[in-house]
This record gives C-alpha cells, structure tokens and sequence, in this order.
C-alpha cells in the first residue's frame, strides 16, 4: 500500500522567524558557523552540524544565558527537531 505524497507546507515569514536568543546561542555562543539569515524553522540542528551533546550545552546555555526554564518538551530535542520545534520551547520558556 503506498501513501500519496503531501506537498511540502509552506511557511509564512512569521512562522520562518526565530526568537533572537535562540540565534544569538547558535552563532554567537555555540559559535555554531552559519550566517542568521539562513537559519529558518525548517533547519534541524542536525543541518547545522549539532549531536546530543550540543543540544544538551544549547540547553544549559539558554538556562544560563537568559536566566529561563526550558520546557520538558524542549529538553527532549533530538538532532533531528527543526530549530521551529526548538524555537517553540524557547517561548514557553520566558
């Protein structure tokens, strides 16, 4: 049985939009080597070069950074979630 394959969703420029903070750890304190405008909430950290354990020191930064609690759900990203899934936690978190 095969599956009809859906189109890709397209994403308004809101939704493309990610929190600053977020970029700023990427580029700045993770000095993860990619220019902010080509980061999109499509991006997964695993496009960006990121394991577990980057993801566990962007976690610990974010904390320690901006002073805010990340959500369970954002404490859970796999290299494959999208900074958008990421981006998400980071509202919850502030």
């Amino acid at each position: 049985m095969t599956h009809p394959i859906e189109p890709p969703v397209e994403l308004s420029p809101e939704q493309h939009a990610l929190p600053e903070p977020l970029v700023t750890l990427l580029t700045k304190h993770l000095k993860v080597p990619v220019c902010p405008d080509e980061l999109s909430a499509t991006t997964t950290f695993d496009d960006l070069g990121m394991d577990s354990l980057s993801l566990m020191e962007l976690v610990a930064a974010a904390e320690e950074e901006f002073g805010i609690i990340l959500s369970e759900e954002t404490l859970d990203l796999s290299p494959s979630a999208t900074l958008g899934q990421a981006a998400r936690g980071f509202h919850a978190g502030n």
